[in-house]
């Protein structure tokens, strides 16, 4: 399953040969994270592969179905070409981890709070996750789609403003200030 997920996203983004970093977690098979690009908008586009492996379940669930549930992809999406995010692999490994470690389920609007930097010298420290431009990639019946989020890194300040106001909020502040969310060197929305 992940070397068909692994086949969407090349044909998705147009790139046959993406680099790739593996990480590890004890008592987790190895997730990978895939750097695309950059493209002609100099984007480069990390996502995991990996997690999509099994169902995302709910940890209040008394068993869990092996084979229905929803399962899901992270993209980030950045300008400024391969060396604009050093360490990223890390925090997108991390966040792919989630629903195995924490039982947490990945969707529109999910933030993700890593409290830490994530990659080298970010000011950001979490993560909101959106619709992608990737379709979902269907799966052989019973199982659910494969779906694949954009995920924008946030400040802390703007992780509070979620938590406060909501995710749409967020995104309606960017779009006053004309902040591009995919920018690494933004500043932070003023709220």
């Amino acid at each position: 399953m992940v070397s068909s997920v692994r086949a969407h996203l090349c044909a998705a983004l147009g790139d046959d040969n993406p680099s790739a970093a593996s990480v590890t977690f004890v008592g987790l098979e190895p997730l990978q994270v895939l750097r695309f690009g950059p493209d002609t908008d100099d984007l480069v586009t990390y996502a995991t592969l990996g997690c999509s492996r099994y169902p995302m379940t709910d940890p209040n669930d008394l068993v869990a179905d092996p084979v229905r549930g929803p399962r899901a992809e992270v993209l980030v999406r950045l300008r400024g070409g391969a060396g604009t995010a050093s360490g990223i692999h890390r925090s997108l490994a991390v966040l792919a981890a989630a629903p195995a470690v924490e039982g947490v389920v990945l969707g529109v609007d999910r933030l993700m709070d890593l409290g830490e930097p994530l990659w080298h010298g970010s000011p950001f420290t979490a993560i909101l996750l959106g619709a992608s431009e990737v379709s979902d990639l269907p799966l052989d019946p019973p199982a659910d789609p494969v779906q694949f989020f954009e995920g924008a890194p946030i400040t802390g300040t703007e992780a509070a403003w979620i938590r406060l106001k909501g995710a749409e909020a967020l995104r309606e502040a960017w779009r006053e200030a004309g902040i591009d969310p995919r920018d690494p060197g933004r500043s932070a929305a003023t709220l």
